[in-house]
């Protein structure tokens, strides 16, 4: 492998790449792919009950990410009602037990408790708290806060103004990169009004992905348009946010955590959206005067699943941008390499491809790389066109040493 391809994890101004970590398969993705530090949830009180989440797997997870010097924060930021409460400090313990580097709370009761059950672990205040000035943000420092993490609707201007106004030992952790909600902080009631489902309890049900249309009373089962043409109009649908080509600017306010939003999303997001970030930290890092992140970084995040990308609130009140319907998929994994010996990969397949296909390589290590997928064997060493099958493995012709763990792309537009 060439020397001059492999990257070490180089902080941009300090700053830490946090990343999301919905299960185990999803922590390894980004502890390989470059995380400083990964935030996941217990089997209650997160905010992501969509995700698979902990439970008696937290201190392998916790053990796998420390032996990486990557760090583990627990989200406990839900608003636990009472009935919830008395589970909550065995809860807290076990987290502490497993080896968790910080709570994530939005709850000042619930912070409060942990300080009392978990003192040796230290507090980090959740987006859902809605810290959005530095009064806010010194009072939760004074209450045991090492850290907040800044309201999404924040500007530039305004975390600096944050960070000028705040204790030097209160850490700032701000969004880069992930889905946006069309409400406050993520304080929104439609999904419980819509389908009884509490969005404050991790249960949101994201009607604002929904589709909608209007439609007159007397003409019941026929629907307008919200806009002049098409079938429906996203109108509460934001945009997702990516800010990979801010990071000096944020690191310069005052941000010491660059935090990836996807506990929802798969393996695969996972490790790109690490890979692409932390290849621009250490780029940035390396690059101090301001030279324009590299094409080939960029690139990256638009090979994962996404809607179209916005900058947010960090530039001032965003208007009509946010407005927007669907995903961009333009990329799909094909194969995990599993390991390489005597010029052939072996394979895993993940969707189907073709003798002749030409797949772009994605290994912790190194650059993105093209390799064309030729004289594909099943393991008996038959000839085969192509992987059409979940998860079986194969073997293709290939010069170059592949490292195990390389995802495989194809591209599937354009």
């Amino acid at each position: 492998m060439d020397n001059n391809n492999v990257f070490h994890r180089t902080p941009c101004g300090g700053a830490e790449l946090l990343c999301p970590a919905g299960d185990v398969s999803r922590l390894k993705a980004s502890v390989d792919f470059g995380a400083d530090a990964v935030y996941l949830a217990g089997q209650e009180f997160g905010m992501r009950t969509s995700s698979k989440n902990f439970a008696e797997e937290l201190p392998e997870a916790v053990a796998y990410a420390h032996e990486r010097s990557v760090k583990v924060y627990l989200t406990c930021n839900t608003l636990p009602r009472n009935e919830e409460l008395p589970r909550l400090p065995d809860a807290l313990r076990f987290a502490a037990q497993s080896g968790v580097d910080a709570f994530i709370i939005s709850d000042v009761g619930i912070l409060a408790l942990a300080k009392r059950v978990a003192p040796q672990v230290a507090l980090h205040v959740s987006t859902q708290a809605g810290v959005v000035n530095y009064l806010t943000a010194r009072a939760f420092y004074e209450l045991g806060a090492s850290r907040v993490v800044l309201a999404r609707e924040l500007s530039l201007t305004e975390i600096q103004e944050i960070r000028a106004n705040t204790p030097r030992e209160l850490e700032l952790e701000a969004f880069v990169h992930g889905a946006m909600c069309m409400s406050v902080s993520g304080r929104c009631l439609l999904s419980n009004y819509l389908t009884g489902r509490d969005a404050n309890r991790g249960d949101c049900a994201q009607p604002c992905r929904w589709r909608y249309a209007l439609m007159e009373e007397k003409r019941p089962g026929q629907y307008f348009p919200v806009e002049e043409q098409g079938n429906g109009s996203y109108i509460l649908n934001a945009r997702d946010l990516c800010l990979i080509d801010h990071l000096p600017a944020l690191s310069k306010a005052g941000v010491t955590s660059f935090k990836i939003e996807g506990r929802a999303k798969s393996a695969y997001y996972a490790a790109v959206t690490a890979y692409a970030y932390r290849q621009a930290i250490d780029f940035y890092a390396a690059h101090p005067n301001g030279e324009p992140l590299p094409d080939w970084i960029r690139q990256e995040v638009h090979k994962v699943s996404h809607r179209e990308y916005s900058t947010g609130f960090l530039f001032g009140t965003p208007g009509q941008e946010l407005e927007t319907g669907g995903y961009v998929r333009d990329y799909e994994v094909i194969a995990v390499a599993i390991g390489w010996e005597k010029g052939r990969v072996l394979l895993e397949q993940r969707n189907r491809f073709f003798e002749g296909d030409e797949a772009d390589c994605l290994s912790p290590l190194e650059r993105p790389y093209l390799l064309q997928l030729t004289d594909l064997r099943d393991l008996d060493g038959n000839p085969v066109e192509a992987a059409p099958h979940p998860k079986m493995r194969l073997s293709a012709a290939c010069e170059r040493p592949v490292a195990a763990g390389t995802l495989l792309r194809k591209r599937t537009k354009g």
